[in-house]
């Protein structure tokens, strides 16, 4: 596999760990762990557990000298959250997985095509911040098309993922934002992934699973909040205004 990682990623948000994603459905996962696709690394790992496989590259000196425990801390939380994730939400998720520490990536993880790329200078500077592989994770999970819906509502989802299966996002120091009037469900992030976890408290327990499939089905539509609560996306927002407590 010769093509390299293309198309826009998703501008570093406020919300999160800055983490920018772009989503595509694997194409061929028989030949995900081809080198060649990473370029020059200074070491591989592969290691199985169960039916997932994931495929550690690390490209970046300071890393291999000072990464060792946070390289194992990310590989423990990826076989910790990442057949959660699947098992939950969409089972035909992709088995084989690449982790890449990439000195040439400038922000703090990207996921593209069973790829994650992490910058080595963000988890040496912030190693309690694991559940960024949880967050990066998930999107190889969503596998949406381009186009399948609005990113708010990508990340929002992604970020209720985080706070549902997170390892250690206090560690991290990382929580949901807490409810602003400011605040708008197109926010993104934390600020949607918390609407997402009161609605699921107060309105709809399966609203996310509902929701993620619909994204991945391309069947999303603004109609689905009417369907799913009976109310819109602003009526609901509304209602949780006036009473965001979780």
């Amino acid at each position: 596999m010769k093509r390299f990682l293309i198309g826009s990623l998703l501008a570093i948000s406020l919300f999160s760990a800055g983490c920018a994603s772009r989503f595509s459905q694997e194409k061929n996962i028989d030949r995900i762990d081809d080198w060649s696709y990473i370029g020059k690394y200074l070491s591989k790992d592969s290691i199985t557990r169960g039916p997932y496989t994931l495929i550690f590259y690390n490209r970046d000196k300071a890393f291999a000298q000072q990464g060792d425990q946070i390289k194992n801390r990310m590989i423990d939380t990826f076989f910790e959250v990442y057949p959660k994730e699947a098992a939950r939400f969409n089972p035909e998720a992709t088995r084989k997985v690449i982790f890449v520490i990439d000195p040439a990536y400038k922000g703090v993880a990207a996921a593209s095509d069973g790829i994650i790329r992490y910058s080595p200078l963000w988890m040496l500077q912030n190693p309690g911040d694991i559940d960024v592989v949880t967050h990066e994770a998930f999107h190889l999970v969503q596998a949406y098309r381009n186009g399948a819906g609005p990113g708010w509502l990508t990340e929002g989802i992604t970020d209720y993922v985080r706070y549902t299966y997170g390892v250690d996002n206090a560690g991290g120091g990382w929580s949901l934002t807490p409810f602003k009037p400011e605040h708008h469900y197109t926010n993104s992030y934390r600020i949607t992934g918390r609407f997402l976890v009161w609605l699921e408290k107060n309105r709809n327990p399966t609203i996310v699973d509902s929701l993620d499939a619909a994204l991945r089905n391309q069947k999303y539509s603004p109609e689905i909040w009417m369907k799913l609560t009976g109310n819109t996306v602003d009526e609901l927002w509304q209602q949780y205004a006036m009473n965001p407590a979780l």
